[in-house]
């Protein structure tokens, strides 16, 4: 019999990869990376993406088109996205400040905002961060190092599910003077910890001594950010206003960037939200619906260049999208019952009858990066995956797990017969009424959704479940009551894509990991609790190299596309932006985002 501890799984498969030597001596840097690489000097001027000399003014108007903590995509309700309760507005993380801030050329670089330098000890277990005396709230009050431990320990005891796990290998921070701050780490903590703490929102600790933190609230919390709430009307729309006094507008990490006014605006339906686009009702738009890329654009606008198109490369990992399983189900405990349901999916007739050919099938949980497992495992791959057999589906030893794509009928004969078998070697049977589970109920299913945008692409999924007996139906609520079951796990099937930085960390644990499938309103929504998950996810966590944390991502890669958490959808290396143009933007891309932060304004191209 195997015992596995995460301990001693991580110092014998990690014992075999070359490791970084540990420094005797305290480290200062002005800047954090997970692996210690940094491009910028500790003397740089500014990023080199950005237009020093950008011109500030004007409005950039837009739709919220990635959520997080609380948020949704179609209506807001309180303007706290720190904590579970609610459904939080967009664009209010602008409003505050951090100790440091992600260079977006770099795949995890760090340099300092609130924070002018970073120590941290040989075992990388104690940071101290030296603030910048001159930081200040939007009221003149001055941020201190009081303010940052207050707002770590807040966040871990009181925040939102996916901050408040994360944080929980935080052993404590504390303010050592007014301007420096130690953030201690409990052994075992993810190499990108730090880096995460270093990104959280600075709260003012006399502002919250008086009002809830935790409570849901229509009142603007006191920041420190580039932004601040301008007006808004619940559920319809945000604006927000650059702060003219802004304390840190003149840092290297903000020189070219900030330099328009942000206004987010809020629809129901996607085509509303197209047509109110095309009238000006907001000037940004990231398409997302590949028929409206290929034939809604065919407008006057277009012709006559008011409206411009284009197609940007999308260099970070395209991640995982798709029909998630809530294995919590009965249901859906049973492998053989996933995959088949999985095999139900025609993506070739989808992709060419609905989306134009636009996309492509994904097959990994880190698609569009070198962390998508391919062929055999790798002799490095065996290495971490060796001491885990015992708990391993025998699928992880050969090719990585790929689900077909279907003959392009809609309705491929063989893959349904394959459905069926393996339907039958769950124990499910054909009753009077259709198919029936293991235990003699009815096998149903129900998609939740709070869009219909991609009805017509699940219609021939539910169709095809139908035929091998399972009686399938979509249903779309309303998005607040989406997110409260969500946070509950109370659904069958929903649609959700996760998206990963090109060094995944912490946040691995919050979306695979076993203590975050029994958490509520983590982003497990799968409920994926397997101890050989928790140990790669480890393995990563402690890489000491880019090379051992991609080994240990197509590992992990391996062993979910065996589990079948999943009926993957598609992807595509790029973004499709439309915006009205009366932008003007600088020469260089940043490599892994779309840069909006670095446009401004130009009055010039309107005429």
């Amino acid at each position: 019999m195997i015992r596995l501890t995460r301990r001693t799984f991580i110092a014998s498969s990690l014992a075999s990869l070359a490791a970084e030597p540990l420094r005797a001596e305290m480290r200062t840097s002005h800047g954090l990376s997970r692996f210690g690489d940094l491009a910028y000097p500790a003397d740089f001027k500014h990023f080199a993406y950005v237009n020093p000399h950008a011109p500030k003014g004007g409005i950039l108007s837009t739709q919220i088109s990635s959520t997080s903590g609380n948020q949704t995509f179609d209506t807001f309700n309180t303007l706290n996205i720190y904590v579970l309760k609610g459904d939080g507005a967009a664009g209010m993380g602008l409003t505050f400040d951090s100790l440091m801030v992600r260079a977006l050329d770099e795949p995890d670089a760090m340099y300092g905002l609130v924070a002018r330098s970073v120590t941290r000890d040989a075992d990388g277990h104690v940071y101290r961060f030296a603030l910048r005396p001159e930081a200040r709230f939007h009221d003149g009050s001055k941020l201190t190092a009081e303010d940052v431990a207050f707002s770590v320990m807040l966040l871990k005891t009181k925040g939102h599910p996916g901050i408040s796990q994360a944080l929980r290998l935080v052993d404590h921070a504390q303010a050592l003077t007014a301007h420096e701050v130690e953030i201690k780490f409990q052994p075992g903590h993810a190499r990108d910890l730090p880096m995460m703490v270093a990104s959280l929102p600075i709260f003012s600790k006399a502002y919250y001594s008086a009002n809830d933190f935790e409570a849901a609230t229509l009142t603007p919390p006191l920041g420190s950010g580039p932004y601040r709430v301008k007006n808004f009307e619940q559920g319809r729309y945000i604006s927000f206003e650059r702060v003219p006094d802004y304390w840190g507008r003149h840092l290297p990490v903000n020189v070219g960037r900030h330099n328009m006014d942000l206004r987010f605006e809020y629809f129901r339906d996607r085509q509303v939200a197209f047509e109110a686009f095309k009238a000006q009702t907001f000037n940004f738009r990231e398409e997302f619906t590949s028929r409206d890329w290929a034939t809604g654009y065919d407008i006057p606008a277009v012709r006559e260049g008011k409206i411009k198109r284009e197609t940007i490369p999308d260099d970070t990992p395209s991640g995982a999208q798709g029909w998630f399983f809530n294995t919590r189900r009965p249901a859906l405990r049973d492998k053989r019952i996933r995959e088949a349901l999985a095999l139900l999916f025609d993506f070739e007739w989808t992709n060419t009858n609905i989306m134009f050919n636009s996309y492509k099938r994904t097959q990994s949980f880190f698609e569009n990066s070198d962390m998508k497992a391919e062929g055999a495992p790798s002799a490095d791959e065996l290495k971490l995956l060796e001491p885990l057999r015992a708990m391993l589906d025998p699928a992880v030893w050969g090719p990585a797990v790929t689900v077909p794509n279907g003959d392009g009928s809609g309705q491929d004969r063989a893959l349904l017969r394959r459905a069926d078998t393996l339907l039958k070697e769950a124990g499910c049977t054909r009753g009077k009424d259709g198919l029936l589970l293991p235990d003699g109920t009815r096998f149903e299913l129900e998609f939740l959704e709070f869009s219909p945008a991609l009805q017509p692409h699940q219609a021939g999924l539910l169709k095809n479940m139908k035929l091998v007996g399972i009686e399938a139906r979509s249903r779309i609520v309303d998005a607040a009551q989406y997110q409260r079951r969500m946070d509950e796990f109370d659904f069958d099937i929903t649609t959700r894509r996760f998206a990963f930085a090109p060094n995944p960390g912490e946040n691995l644990r919050q979306i695979f990991g076993s203590v975050a499938a029994s958490t509520k309103g983590t982003p497990n929504i799968a409920g994926i609790a397997d101890p050989a998950i928790d140990a790669l996810i480890e393995a990563a966590l402690a890489a000491q190299s880019r090379a051992q944390l991609v080994t240990a991502c197509r590992a992990l890669d391996r062993v979910l596309r065996a589990g079948r958490y999943w009926i993957p959808m598609w992807y595509k290396g790029s973004h499709w932006l439309a915006y009205w143009n009366r932008f003007g933007r600088p020469e260089t891309k940043p490599k892994y985002d779309r840069g909006l932060d670095t446009w401004w304004y130009d009055e010039a191209r309107m005429k």
